[in-house]
């Protein structure tokens, strides 16, 4: 099977929450999102609705100049690439159009988050928080199993996922390597066509 990659995208910003989390567990990063393309434009996660609200969230693209991100002079984190075959990437396609496509559906987890931090956690099928979206989407399209229950994979967890680490640094002076040398291949997401396309580095997403 033909080898293309999906990217785990981990930050952490200067908001009071990310400092609390961070000053709970001790980890580098603090929040988790996933991509389709080296780029990072097809990024999705559970975050904020509003920049100025931490506990009113939903699932959605996120971007690198959102209006949270965009007042901060930096933005520690890593990219990491995750080699995946073409059934897999198709897989994570798939799971994110039936988020994207149900987003009403879902809430951020908040509660979870806090009672994840405390060690006592529980999952449910329509709440996520960040990390735990990611690690779902990826064990259930055969990507990775990390042994441990969804609610207690933090951003930092999933750093165990393999992969390579292809920037480490501030997010907001990261590009992408050299694309050309490596065409990405055209993914389509069943039952989602026409909500969403970008035709940027060859590839074609109906979201």
């Amino acid at each position: 099977m033909t080898a293309v990659s999906i990217y785990v995208v981990l930050s952490r910003s200067s908001t009071v929450l990310s400092r609390t989390i961070r000053l709970a567990t001790r980890d580098e990063y603090t929040h988790a999102a996933l991509a389709l393309d080296a780029e990072l434009e097809l990024m999705f996660s559970f975050g904020r609705r509003r920049a100025s609200n931490p506990f009113v969230g939903c699932f959605k693209r996120e971007r690198l100049d959102d209006d949270l991100y965009r007042g901060m002079q930096s933005l520690p984190g890593v990219v990491l690439e995750v080699p995946v075959t073409s059934r897999q990437r198709d897989a994570v396609g798939a799971r994110v159009a039936e988020f994207l496509l149900d987003s009403h559906t879902y809430a951020y987890n908040a509660p979870g988050l806090v009672t994840g931090l405390l060690g006592r956690g529980s999952e449910d099928d329509r709440r996520f928080f960040c990390s735990e979206f990611v690690y779902h989407v990826l064990r259930d399209a055969g990507v990775c199993d990390l042994g441990v229950p969804r609610w207690k994979v933090r951003p930092q967890t999933l750093l165990d996922v393999p992969g390579t680490v292809v920037y480490r640094g501030d997010l907001k002076r990261y590009r992408p390597s050299d694309l050309s040398a490596a065409p990405v291949p055209a993914l389509s997401l069943q039952g989602a066509d026409g909500l969403f396309a970008t035709p940027r580095s060859g590839i074609s997403l109906a979201l």
